[in-house]
């Protein structure tokens, strides 16, 4: 599998991208919840062999380590044959030469002089206002200058008159917005997805599955009965990511693939995604599986995990995703006892409750989904923690051995 007749271009610079990019943010994890660093670097190259140029990084991703990772998983040649793209970590800068400091640590540990795609973190209006004020301008010109980055972007999760505020601000190469068939009109959206175009600049997809939602092997039989009455079979990952490739604005799509068969699959899909291909009998199948997948989530959480770690030690995105699934599919026994066994401390030795959070609201600003984290958490209590939940710890651990 080769899919480098799978390129788009940049417009501005006339770069020729995979249109799948390696998302560094979910790499492959050892037992202790380390980077399974030999295995993140075989499956990083074994994607660049098959065609795979574009590589996506951040300073917070793996508390830190991702760059690190990725900077030695492109020694012996592979740093030549890609683009590399990381960001300035934007909520961490207090002043001017913070922007600089952060530039060249990033540098030193991706072990190169130069960053391919270089992105402002994060953006939304106010964000971008203050890091304005601090001289972000100037940083990026002199950057540029002196060629430590090549092409200027931003990646953003705000609304969409600040997100054309800031396509219009400077003279960015490329910008990175979430978009998946759920997010038509959240966030930038299809007509923040236009507008970039509009302007030329290339545009990067993160989040095509929502965090892996729509992408599960086996989708929640009301979405299942929908697929199925399509005249051409596909995977549930394989109708999302087509979707995204169908818009001619989109140049690359980022998946975060820790499997070795997530991998295989997306270079398959990849190999044959074509802008347009969709017919409209597909289309409307697609905007039918999106209305019923908002009606049973409950918390549009993509497990990013930027709102960890908690204070007071709730596991988060963990609960927002059993209870997300507990929903999707009906089967409040085995989510329930799901929920039991990982925030019960079977496995960490840590208790994580969703009741644990005292509201601290720290998570608030730090949530790209401006999610309203302790209400939500507050829900998931009260559907999951009742009169039987210190039995079902207490079989969990049994059953593990445990006591």
């Amino acid at each position: 599998m080769c899919i480098r007749d799978s390129y788009r271009t940049v417009p501005k610079n006339g770069d020729e991208l995979s249109i799948l990019g390696f998302g560094c943010m979910r790499l492959p994890l050892t037992k202790e919840r380390r980077i399974d660093e030999p295995r993140a670097i075989r499956q990083i190259r074994d994607a660049i062999d098959q065609g795979v140029n574009y590589l996506d990084t951040a300073w917070p991703y793996h508390a830190g380590e991702s760059e690190n990772v990725l900077g030695r998983a492109l020694s012996d040649g592979y740093r030549e044959r890609v683009k590399i793209a990381t960001k300035l970590p934007s909520w961490m800068i207090k002043k001017r030469e913070d922007m600089d400091f952060y530039l060249n640590a990033q540098l030193e540990k991706l072990k190169t002089d130069h960053i391919d795609y270089y992105l402002i973190h994060g953006l939304a209006g106010d964000l971008w206002d203050r890091l304005e004020s601090l001289g972000v301008s100037d940083f990026l010109d002199q950057a540029r200058a002196d060629g430590r980055i090549i092409n200027a972007g931003f990646s953003f999760h705000g609304i969409l008159d600040d997100f054309k505020r800031i396509v219009d601000a400077y003279p960015w190469i490329f910008c990175q917005i979430q978009y998946n068939y759920l997010d038509e009109d959240n966030q930038a959206g299809t007509e923040g997805l236009e507008y970039a175009a509009s302007k030329d600049l290339a545009v990067v997809i993160m989040e095509p599955l929502r965090g892996g939602n729509l992408g599960l092997p086996t989708p929640p039989p009301d979405v299942k009965a929908i697929w199925q009455k399509a005249a051409k079979k596909r995977t549930p990952v394989e109708w999302a990511l087509r979707w995204v490739w169908n818009r001619p604005e989109v140049t690359v799509v980022l998946s975060g693939m820790n499997e070795e068969s997530h991998i295989a699959e997306n270079l398959a899909i990849a190999d044959k995604a074509l802008p347009n291909l969709l017919t409209e009998a597909e289309l409307k199948l697609v905007e039918e599986a999106g209305r019923t997948y908002r009606t049973l989530m409950k918390v549009p959480c993509t497990g990013c995990g930027y709102c960890m770690p908690c204070p007071s030690e709730v596991s988060i995105p963990r609960c927002f995703d059993i209870y997300n699934k507990m929903h999707l599919f009906g089967n409040d026994v085995e989510a329930k006892f799901s929920y039991a066994l990982s925030m019960g401390g079977a496995f960490s030795g840590t208790r994580s409750y969703a009741s644990q959070c005292v509201r601290c609201e720290e998570c608030l600003e730090k949530c790209p989904q401006h999610i309203e984290i302790p209400d939500f958490l507050e829900m998931v209590a009260e559907e999951m923690e009742d009169e039987d939940l210190e039995k079902r710890v207490a079989i969990g651990k049994k059953m593990l051995n445990m006591e």
